[in-house]
């Protein structure tokens, strides 16, 4: 999935930073244009014809390079593993993503690249708010780990406060949370979410974007947010046995997104389907097969949890 299918070379022109002190520097220089922050680092990149390059002094990226990390443990499969679960994520849930592909530098060496979906067709920018942006919440006013100290509940329900047609893109946020605790993804603080403005000067859920599979990478928790999915930090009887969140956990979620209980079995219902569909997806990506194996693991294991009440 990239870009309406644009023809493009999957091969960037240069070595890996590993192979290379050259290329280390063009990153280096590169990195001073790309202001966005996480644990990857990020390349401002544009297409010139068909081929991928990194952006020069004063011009407008158009696409962000994640390449690997260095410290955490199989850090050579997250471009895999991102590229994976954001295809899940579109091709078999329907979610909108940002667009994506795997490419590989000329020694071979994969990183994972996105299209911006903020840029207008004339390099002006859409309105765009993250969630931590729009609860308030900064390093200054609330610490280090600003970005997680929040609820699930009460990050949708800022959407009725700034989005104009809150009710169908609450229900698009809610099937995202399901999503991320389906395939492991404990990495999705307020800063992963997003509003972005539309051509009517309105605002809408983002395309999702950092979706990955973190508990192959770290043992992380089934949420990323401090309190979880509740202000309250309500448990389920099932959660509370369990320790996980169960199908009756997000139904009372989507019960206090003002959700219908109509509409959240049919938002619940894709996700407790498609095993084989994913099964496939997962075989076929460029994750390793043991690394294969741990994923879908991973996925049976909460889709277990998830169809317990």
């Amino acid at each position: 999935m990239f870009i309406n299918n644009t023809n493009f070379n999957y091969q960037l022109p240069y070595d890996s930073p590993k192979q290379s002190e050259e290329t280390v520097e063009l990153f280096m220089e590169n990195r001073k244009r790309v202001s966005i922050s996480g644990i990857q680092e990020k390349l401002s990149m544009v297409l010139d014809n068909n081929t991928l390059r990194l952006t020069k002094e004063g011009e407008q990226g158009a696409y962000i390079l994640k390449l690997i990390p260095h410290d955490l443990k199989k850090a050579g499969q997250m471009p895999a593993n991102e590229h994976l679960t954001m295809q899940i994520a579109q091709r078999i849930y329907g979610i909108n993503t940002a667009e994506n592909a795997l490419v590989f530098f000329r020694d071979g060496m994969p990183a994972y690249i996105t299209k911006r979906f903020d840029l207008k067709p004339d390099g002006t920018k859409w309105g765009k708010e993250d969630f931590a942006t729009l609860a308030g919440k900064t390093r200054e006013n609330a610490g280090a780990d600003f970005k997680y100290s929040y609820s699930y509940e009460e990050a949708g329900l800022m959407l009725k406060k700034y989005v104009t047609d809150w009710s169908a893109e609450m229900e698009k946020y809610f099937s995202l949370l399901i999503f991320n605790y389906l395939f492991s993804n404990g990495d999705a603080h307020l800063k992963n979410f997003s509003t972005l403005e539309n051509a009517d000067g309105n605002y809408l859920l983002s395309p999702a974007y950092d979706l990955i599979n973190t508990r192959l990478h770290v043992d992380d928790s089934d949420f990323a947010l401090d309190n979880g999915l509740f202000a309250d930090n309500f448990k389920s009887d099932f959660y509370k046995r369990n320790g996980h969140a169960g199908k009756s956990d997000f139904a009372e979620l989507a019960r206090r997104l003002e959700i219908s209980e109509n509409r959240t079995d049919k938002l619940l219902s894709p996700f407790l389907e498609n095993k084989s569909t994913v099964e496939t997806l997962i075989k076929h990506s460029m994750l390793t097969e043991p690394n294969q194996r741990g994923y879908y693991l991973m996925y049976q294991t909460k889709l277990n949890f998830l169809m317990e009440k």
